[in-house]
């Protein structure tokens, strides 16, 4: 580590450690029969064309004593999206993605339906009996408002098939890695639709230009998550340059240019540093970042990627990044395309690199990592390790990991 070296160039990681597959819905929206979408009580109120005679001060207050009560009561929770995790007897566990767990008695009486992964109404639901719902299922509780106080019980339940679920997600997958396009942004255009985008790294390196349209479905990372579903919707002008982003759609023949039918984009954190400490039991590192100097508490998750870089790999990469030939006993792009397959795609050696745990980093060992936004504390989305030779990489370098952009082939599907 004493010869790396900490100018410009080398200071941020040289590629985009999020992977493409990571980009793609991992759940279905449900939606009402009618309207699509529930209203809450205060749009309702608000829309509504009910005319509200004249009435005394005293009626007033009564009125507002009343519509008070009513948002107590609608406050209420009816009805939640979650994950069946078990079923015992007629009861169903279901873990949600907000609050936890829930205990929900399904009597006889209630509508149990299935609908298929992107269907919008209930019109061609099928119904069907308790003993077809399965752990894995995702569904959607309608809750009775009359049931006995401090129960849950189910008066409606919806659900998706969890093999129907994960053949969407694999298509899902497939389709953004076929006609996805992933880099930095490097200028948006509000007014035109356009976002010009930065990819590839040194001899590979391009730039694309993304095509968005009203009709172009826009989305933006929630701040501390790479989850598409959890991903919320976001006006063109939420998008800055450095951001990272994907856009899927049509492309041109020479893939330079896009008409989005979908972009997600987000702002993350590069880091590159030296591991100062290690807790594995706590899922936790501190890392001297070696543009700021000062140390940064990582957390790892279960959905953290950490991959390591062989030696071998990891410096031929850093040979094909730099441009480098025989000349003086350096490594040909043929040999390393001969090692790693044709054409050497930098983003796909990455996703093929093995996988570690965090036990198997080593104190004072260089990493890479892409994080979520934070100073001295943050969350490791991608973390690489063996990147020493990298890290000595000149500037063609520096967009590597920036278009190993938001999952890579083997990622799982975040639950």
């Amino acid at each position: 580590m004493s010869n790396i070296r900490t100018n410009r160039h080398t200071l941020k990681p040289p590629f985009n450690l999020l992977a493409t597959c990571l980009v793609y819905l991992n759940r279905d929206k449900f939606y009402t029969q009618d309207s699509g979408v529930i209203s809450p009580v205060e749009s309702w109120f608000m829309k509504s064309k009910t005319n509200i005679p004249f009435l005394s001060p005293i009626m007033y207050g009564f009125m507002a004593i009343a519509l008070l009560a009513g948002a107590v009561l609608a406050g209420a929770q009816t009805r939640f999206v979650g994950t069946i995790t078990a079923i015992s007897g007629n009861t169903l566990t279901v873990k949600t993605d907000v609050d936890g767990a829930h205990q929900v008695n399904v009597p006889a009486t209630a509508v149990l339906k299935r609908i298929t992964p992107g269907q919008k109404d209930l019109s061609a639901a099928q119904t069907i009996p308790f003993s077809n719902l399965e752990a894995g299922d995702r569904v959607r509780v309608k809750l009775d408002p009359d049931a006995p106080a401090g129960t849950e019980e189910a008066l409606q339940i919806i659900a998706i098939k969890q093999s129907d679920l994960a053949l969407k997600q694999q298509k899902d997958r497939e389709d953004w890695q076929l006609r996805g396009v992933g880099g930095h942004v490097k200028s948006v255009d509000a007014a035109s639709g356009l976002i010009v985008l930065t990819s590839g790294a040194g001899a590979t390196a391009k730039t694309l230009t993304v095509h968005t349209t009203k009709a172009t479905v826009l989305k933006r990372y929630a701040p501390a998550s790479v989850r598409f579903d959890a991903a919320l919707p976001a006006p063109i002008d939420a998008i800055h340059p450095g951001d990272q982003l994907r856009a899927r759609g049509t492309k041109n023949a020479d893939g330079t240019e896009i008409s989005a039918e979908e972009v997600i984009s987000g702002s993350f954190r590069n880091i590159s540093g030296v591991v100062l400490s290690l807790d594995a039991p706590g899922a936790a590192l501190v890392v001297k970042d070696l543009a700021t100097k000062k140390p940064v508490s990582i957390h790892i998750t279960t959905d953290t990627q950490m991959r390591r870089l062989p030696d071998l790999v990891s410096q031929m990469l850093a040979a094909r990044l730099k441009g480098e030939t025989d000349n003086g006993g350096k490594l040909t792009e043929q040999k390393f395309n001969g090692n790693h397959g044709e054409g050497g795609d930098p983003q796909q050696i990455l996703s093929r690199a093995p996988a570690i745990q965090l036990g198997d980093l080593k104190k004072g060992e260089a990493i890479m990592v892409v994080s979520t936004g934070g100073t001295s504390e943050v969350t490791a989305i991608t973390l690489l390790a063996g990147v020493e030779p990298l890290l000595e990489a000149p500037a063609a370098s520096q967009n590597l990991l920036s278009n190993w952009s938001m999952g890579d082939s083997s990622s799982q599907v975040a639950q």
